[in-house]
């Protein structure tokens, strides 16, 4: 079978029984990713770094798509917590680069008064998979030698 688009687990977490997103409803657009280990995400104090919550998998998805790493619609409310960087934008490159293999992890800030610990296997956020445009004078020709962050 061709890949198309899909998850797997990453390396160094295979003896980890990290579960495969799913979506809960037929008409769900986000798949559901779990948490792969506890992690408290302390409260938020100026020039805190946001905690990462580690999922130990990666996706992989056509040249022109990417995934979006979103936010529960109840973490604000109910957990207290906010991406970071208000969506995750993962590019299809990011799959298999040398520094995790491709891990997505999502980036949370605790905005309430008390230390939140996800637990593993927790629903800690959402995939979505898009398409993406090019504008007509696009030139881009780099490649992706690193992992989170390494674009900038």
């Amino acid at each position: 079978m061709e890949k198309i688009r899909g998850f797997e687990v990453a390396k160094g977490w295979e003896d980890k029984n990290i579960n495969l997103p799913v979506r809960k409803t037929l008409k769900s657009a986000g798949y559901d990713v779990e948490a792969a280990e506890d992690v408290v995400i302390p409260p938020f104090e100026k020039g805190c770094k946001p905690t990462l919550v580690h999922t130990g998998l990666k996706a992989y998805c056509q040249d022109d798509e990417w995934y979006m790493l979103a936010n529960r619609s109840s973490h604000p409310g109910k957990k207290k917590l906010v991406l970071a960087n208000g969506i995750g934008i993962i590019d299809a490159d990011y799959y298999c680069n040398p520094d995790n293999d491709g891990e997505f992890m999502y980036a949370y800030y605790n905005i309430g008064t008390e230390p939140y610990e996800m637990k593993k296997g927790e629903v800690c956020g959402q995939v979505v998979f898009q398409k993406f445009l090019i504008a007509d004078d696009d030139n881009a020709t780099g490649e992706r030698l690193a992992g989170f962050g390494s674009t900038d």
